[in-house]
Parts: C-alpha cells; structure tokens; sequence
C-alpha cells in the first residue's frame, strides 16, 4: 500500500500546510520565493507519482484515490491563501478576480460530486484534452501568482500601468483555466445529466 508514488502524493499533501504558511505574509518576499520553490517541488514529484506508477505496475486503489485529491487540496490552499492576503488583485477590475478562483473551486468541487455519483453507476469519466490544459493554465497562474510575490521589482508598464510580469501572467492565465473550467464542467455536467432521472 505505501509504495514510493503513494508515499511522493502522501509527501504533497504532508507539505499543503507549509504552503500556506509560507503565503501568508504576501510582503515576504523570501517566503514567496521559498513557497515558489515548493510549489514546483510539489508539481515534480505529482508528475513523478503517476510516472512510477504506471512504469512499475504500482497502480493502487489508494494512488488512485489520494492523487486527485492532493491536487485539489494545493489548489483550493493556494487560492484561498492568496485570496485572503489579498494577492487576487490586479489593473482594471480590482478584487474581480476572485471570481476566476471561485468558479474553479465550484467546478473542482461539483465535479468531484459527479464523479462520486457515476463512479456508483460504474460510469466512467474520461479525463479529456480540454481538461488537462485547465489543469496546465491553473498550475501555472498559480505559479505565476507565487511567483510575482517573490519577485515584486519584476515589472513592466502596460497601457500606462505598472504591472508586476509574473503576476500578469497568473491572473491572465487564471482566468483563461476559469473559461476552461467552464467548459469542461458542462461536459461533465452534460454525461451526468444522462444518468439522472
């Protein structure tokens, strides 16, 4: 049961509430560094549990169950934290862009539940093409959002405004996983609604 990829997405987990530690104090520049760090860490080693796995017919019911889980935990963390130290800010429309971390939790959330029904139906959901560039779009808005904390001086001027560049980047990128999520919520949504009465 404890083989080396159950105990890499055990380790993920293990580390979510350094994470948020180390966002909490969005000024602290060397703490932003150090959670960039383990952030991408995190994303190497839930790279590497899948790859182990699937190399050395270590495939579990427990990977099966944790890894999924673990990578919502880090999101839902990091999107939370970052919300409430007010990091979610930026040009234009302000606070507004809550929104795109909301409509991802809802979605991660919703989708979660879906499965659970159909798994009882023995329905599968496959995870599709579309999905998995939400999944690349919101690791990497979050990592360009953890990154722009640890790097403030990093900036350019667009339109008029100084805008730190990797933050840009994360939220840009943030709300394009947010019109993903979308569209990959209703096609979930869409196979569910099939098998409900």
């Amino acid at each position: 049961m404890l083989t080396l990829p159950n105990l890499l997405t055990l380790s993920r987990i293990a580390a979510i509430p350094l994470l948020a530690f180390l966002l909490w104090w969005p000024d602290w520049e060397l703490g932003y560094l150090l959670a960039f760090g383990l952030y991408c860490l995190m994303g190497i080693t839930d790279y590497f549990d899948g790859y182990l796995a699937r190399s050395s017919g270590a495939v579990s019911k427990l990977g099966i169950f944790l890894d999924p889980i673990a990578d919502k935990i880090m999101v839902a963390a990091v999107i939370l934290v970052l919300t409430a130290q007010g990091v979610l800010r930026g040009p234009y429309v302000g606070d507004m862009h809550v929104i795109a971390g909301l409509i991802i939790l809802v979605r991660e959330i919703a989708v979660s539940g879906l499965r659970e029904f159909l798994g009882s139906l023995q329905v599968s959901v496959p995870v599709t093409t579309l999905a998995k560039w939400k999944t690349t779009f919101q690791l990497v808005a979050l990592g360009g959002l953890i990154l722009g904390g640890g790097l403030p001086n990093w900036t350019m001027t667009i339109g008029g405004i100084v805008a730190n560049v990797p933050h840009t980047v994360g939220l840009t990128t943030l709300w394009a996983a947010a019109i993903l999520t979308l569209m990959t919520g209703w096609d979930y949504l869409r196979v569910g609604l099939k098998h409900m009465d």
